[in-house]
């Protein structure tokens, strides 16, 4: 981002991605590229290894069959993988949606100053939409249990009567309707808000905020369903026998406070390269606050669902977290400490203090902490439940890198294709005189 250049202009301000700002990004997805295979190459590796220690004692029917299962673990891992990026990337990329509405429902001033990074976040939502039907359609199987073969059939030998109670919701062809319709719904109104900023910067007035007020109101009452819903098919639905009624909100908790990070990481990147010449202390205070009180309210929600279950002591409630603590030869138990530390305790303190929250510099180490720390949440909530004792760390992070480097493209893309300041938004000079 240091290669950034920016053009003077009386109120406009417009971001040049230079050719080495390109080069960086495409750097992230090479280092990524490069991950995924030693992952998949230490994968094979290990493959080879089993097969080794087996040969003195085993035919060679068995050696194969130990190949055929290690190919079926990497290709598990691989769509596993895909689905957990994409979750996680898409979901911050709708926040930025969600973001702008409530601050057009709020008539909020101050935002206005980072409105249009929140217009970029969704340059995703429409790519990670396609990703993630594709996944779906072609590796559903390797995800989500319900969707085996004969899983809900009296007659099958992996008939399952408690997946087959759920039958009603969890089909395919329901399935596949409600996650289209949250696609075309998140895709459709990302693009409808950006379409009337860039109509209000152009034509001036009133009514292009009026009418976004109007898209904004609809669409939130929109995603207030959509996003719980899609947090039970998306994420839940991976944990088939298990359930939660606070699950929803819970997903929502991280999607939306790494949202808000990526917005206030975003702003001090600029910011630093002589962009947002009217971005003060007092929008990054709040911004902090922000990030500060939704890593409590992801907490809340985590406590109150963990200390429900715990106190129960109910096998089928139970088992959710007994397979995150201690299940798998404890393969998770580091993580699930680790969870807490990144995303409540480390926000907790460092931005506990007024002057924190108004540091650029300890601002971007929590925002940073807080987006790997969200993405690492869903790795804890996904994994257990699809690949058990069979995760790893260079396949997923490659993956990760890979997304990123991609959503960065678009994003910045997407940044510089109208002026960073929206100057003919109403609350402009609000939020250029904004001091807290």
């Amino acid at each position: 981002m240091a290669t950034l250049t920016h053009h003077e202009s009386a109120t406009a301000e417009q971001l040049v991605v230079t050719d080495g700002a390109r080069k960086t990004f495409i750097a992230i997805i090479a280092a990524g590229v490069l991950l995924l295979i030693v992952g998949i190459l230490a994968q094979v590796m290990g493959w080879g290894a089993a097969e080794h220690g087996e040969a003195a004692g085993h035919a060679a029917a068995a050696h194969g069959a130990a190949h055929e299962e290690g190919h079926s673990v990497l290709i598990k891992r691989l769509i596993v993988s895909l689905w957990h990026s994409n979750l996680f990337f898409l979901g911050v990329s709708t926040v930025g949606t969600v973001f702008m509405a409530i601050n057009y429902v709020a008539y909020a001033g101050w935002s206005v100053m980072v409105k249009r990074i929140s217009e970029a976040l969704s340059a995703w939502v429409i790519p990670g939409g396609v990703i993630m039907l594709i996944v779906f359609l072609v590796g559903r199987q390797d995800i989500f249990h319900w969707t085996h073969d004969g899983i809900m059939d009296p007659k099958s030998e992996h008939f399952d009567a408690i997946i087959k109670g759920k039958e009603g919701f969890l089909n395919l062809p329901f399935y596949v309707i409600r996650m289209v319709s949250y696609l075309v719904i998140w895709g459709v109104f990302s693009w409808k808000l950006r379409q009337l900023s860039l109509a209000e910067d152009l034509n001036g007035g009133t009514y292009w905020f009026h009418k976004s007020i109007t898209a904004s109101a609809l669409f939130l009452v929109l995603y207030a369903v959509t996003s719980s819903m899609s947090a039970w098919d998306w994420v839940m639905s991976v944990d088939t026998h298990w359930f939660s009624t606070m699950f929803g909100w819970y997903v929502f908790a991280s999607w939306w406070v790494s949202g808000i990070a990526a917005i206030a990481l975003t702003a001090i990147f600029l910011k630093q390269n002589g962009y947002l010449r009217a971005l003060n202390a007092s929008h990054i205070h709040d911004l902090g606050k922000l990030m500060f009180g939704f890593s409590i309210f992801w907490t809340y929600v985590w406590f109150a669902q963990f200390m429900l279950i715990w106190y129960a002591n109910l096998p089928e409630e139970a088992v959710y977290f007994n397979q995150r603590l201690g299940g798998f030869e404890g393969r998770y138990t580091f993580m699930f400490f680790f969870n807490i530390a990144i995303n409540f305790v480390f926000p907790f303190l460092g931005l506990m203090t007024r002057d924190a929250k108004r540091q650029m510099i300890i601002m971007k180490i929590v925002a940073i902490a807080i987006l790997c720390g969200h993405w690492s949440d869903f790795y804890l909530m996904l994994m257990p439940a699809t690949l058990r004792g069979e995760n790893g760390f260079l396949i997923e992070i490659g993956i990760a890198a890979i997304f990123l480097g991609a959503f960065l493209i678009l994003f910045t893309r997407r940044l510089a294709s109208a002026s960073l300041v929206p100057v003919n938004h109403p609350f402009l000079d609000e939020s250029v005189h904004h001091t807290t």
